[in-house]
């Protein structure tokens, strides 16, 4: 889908002037959306946008903000026949909070408990509402934070520490605690990788292109799908090469790079986080490179059917696609895999490998220990006695 040119308008129409702001956040948000968001952010919300990418904030979580904002304008116009108050009230806070967390048993009994009919109608009718029962409790969390990262982008305070408030969400939130969904229901472990990359003949591009795409996302650490996205030949290091066995100085030599990753989600730029390819991944990389003509510039890029390579690179949507193409070509259900699953097969397999936890995390970039851990310690309770006493 290409972009929809601007809508044609007087310079001094306020729709106009609005929309031009906006396409000052090309990078975060496409045209298809600034068309619709110029019409239902205020002035302010458009400010307060700029102001946070001015700050350097990075693009995937300004594009969560832009989109939870919109929201929040959807369903406080919806729920108050107004436009969203700033500093929000803690009334308010609380109308969201109860609106989007309720018991579907009690709703069954009281129909005033949860969201109302006639805003439930208004919100799904604009198609900001896609789900039938309750939120899921992460998803109102995100909410709240932006709701509170967007007062604080406008110099405001904001009611989200007040202690009865604070309070009340955390009952709500507790009340309302489901097990969490998996952004990919199966993690791509080491033999789920080799299943993907074995989908394609390499005698063409598309195909060079998608098996160094996996083994570079999968080894550097499990990669996410806006980190491959956002790679460039510049991006990539080369080094002396490392030994197959460390251990034995008789071993062959591996080709080595450092592929230097900016700004991640848990990193800025200034942090100069680096991941490290040593053997296969490399060689894979180079084939893509040396086919495709690519010298500088993006990664990664898109192919058209005759074969050509762009100059844009990869969306991250396309990074998912492609994981979800080469699952169906490997006879796998795509609907059980995503690029994500690409981060949790990484832990899940270095943990199966016995390496070392904190290996692991300097080259995923892991922050959390505890979640890291998570992956080492069900890979340890899957080969235990504990799961197996009947076994």
């Amino acid at each position: 889908m290409t972009d929809s040119p601007p809508p044609a308008a007087a310079p001094d129409d306020p729709e106009f002037a609005r929309f031009a702001a906006l396409a000052d956040l090309a990078g975060v948000l496409p045209y298809a959306r600034r068309d619709a968001l110029s019409a239902l952010l205020s002035d302010a919300d458009i400010a307060t946008l700029r102001h946070l990418a001015a700050r350097g904030m990075g693009a995937n979580t300004l594009r969560a903000l832009a989109g939870d904002l919109a929201y929040l304008e959807r369903w406080a116009a919806a729920a108050t026949g107004a436009p969203l108050p700033w500093p929000a009230p803690a009334a308010l806070v609380a109308k969201f909070v109860a609106h989007h967390l309720w018991d579907p048993a009690r709703r069954a009994a009281d129909p005033g408990h949860g969201m109302p009919d006639g805003i439930a109608a208004d919100l799904k009718a604009a198609g900001a509402l896609r789900v039938a029962g309750p939120h899921a409790p992460a998803t109102v969390a995100r909410r709240l934070a932006h709701w509170a990262s967007l007062h604080r982008g406008r110099g405001l305070a904001g009611p989200f520490e007040e202690p009865k408030l604070k309070t009340a969400i955390r009952l709500a939130m507790r009340a309302a605690d489901r097990p969490r969904g998996r952004k990919s229901e199966r993690a791509v472990v080491g033999e789920t990788v080799e299943q993907l990359i074995a989908t394609g003949p390499l005698d063409r591009l598309i195909d060079r292109r998608d098996r160094a795409l996996i083994l570079l996302a999968f080894s550097a650490g499990g990669r996410r799908r806006s980190e491959i996205a956002a790679l460039t030949v510049e991006d990539v290091e080369t080094l002396d090469p490392v030994a197959a066995d460390p251990a034995d100085p008789q071993a062959p030599p591996l080709p080595c790079r450092r592929i230097r990753l900016g700004r991640t989600k848990t990193t800025d730029a200034s942090d100069d986080a680096c991941a490290f390819l040593v053997g296969r991944p490399v060689l894979a990389l180079e084939a893509w490179l040396k086919a495709a003509r690519i010298a500088s510039g993006p990664l990664f890029r898109a192919i058209d059917q005759w074969g050509n390579v762009a100059d844009r690179p990869l969306s991250p949507q396309a990074v998912n696609q492609i994981v979800k193409k080469r699952a169906a070509l490997a006879g796998l259900d795509p609907a059980l895999y995503s690029a994500h699953g690409l981060r949790a097969g990484f832990l899940t397999e270095a943990a199966a490998q016995g390496v070392p936890l904190p290996e692991a995390m300097a080259q995923s970039l892991h922050k959390s220990v505890q979640q890291a851990a998570r992956y080492y310690n069900d890979a340890e309770r899957r080969r235990g006695k504990a799961a197996r006493l009947l076994g």
